[in-house]
């Protein structure tokens, strides 16, 4: 702090080159933003689901592009994403779409309703989305309601992944919901300092 190269907040701190973000960003909005980056990161995500996979996807700009390339459609899905429902539904998917509180902003279900769903389940596989990534603050988003149903899918998936692209590096959210080690990231290259 004396050197200038972070700042002191309640509980620890963080780097002064780190984009703090308060609040999220429309959902339409984001479907424009490093389409080709999310598609590459679409397309490789989905080839890791198989046939045997009980799989919860998590609402975002990224992850709906997920079912673009999906090429096994005998996996069951659980989602908390509308469009991500329809997507699977139009598909020919098995899909669940969990009940709670629509976040008109990011069209994501959200609240304790959706939370006592998701305990019931485990899955095998969770792809998650990300306002922000840091190797020491984590996987963030700007919504503690939304941080609370991903902590919740995270902690009910045997295997973890997050699909971001670069530009979310360095960015900080409010609320944590996932360790920079808890998951696998998938994104269309790393930065030199995520090596």
């Amino acid at each position: 702090h004396k050197q200038g190269r972070l700042i002191k907040v309640f509980g620890g701190a963080i780097t002064l080159d780190m984009e703090y973000r308060t609040k999220d960003e429309d959902i339409d909005q984001r479907e424009d933003e490093s389409k080709e980056a999310k598609d590459c990161i679409a397309k490789y995500a989905a080839s890791f689901i198989t046939s045997q996979d009980f799989v919860f996807l998590d609402a975002g700009s990224t992850t709906v592009r997920l079912v673009d390339y999906l090429t096994e459609t005998g996996a069951v899905f659980v989602t908390n994403g509308i469009s991500h429902a329809k997507k699977l539904a139009k598909a020919g998917v098995q899909v669940h779409l969990l009940g709670g509180e629509c976040k008109s902003t990011t069209e994501a279900i959200v609240g304790d309703e959706a939370i006592e769903q998701l305990r019931r389940y485990h899955f095998t596989k969770g792809f998650f989305g990300t306002n922000g990534i840091g190797k020491t603050t984590g996987f963030t988003t700007p919504d503690i309601r939304e941080a609370a149903l991903k902590r919740c899918a995270v902690a009910q998936s045997k295997e973890v992944y997050v699909l971001a692209d670069s530009r979310k590096c360095n960015r900080i959210s409010a609320v944590n919901f996932c360790a920079f080690e808890q998951a696998i990231w998938i994104t269309e290259k790393i930065p030199q300092e995520y090596t």
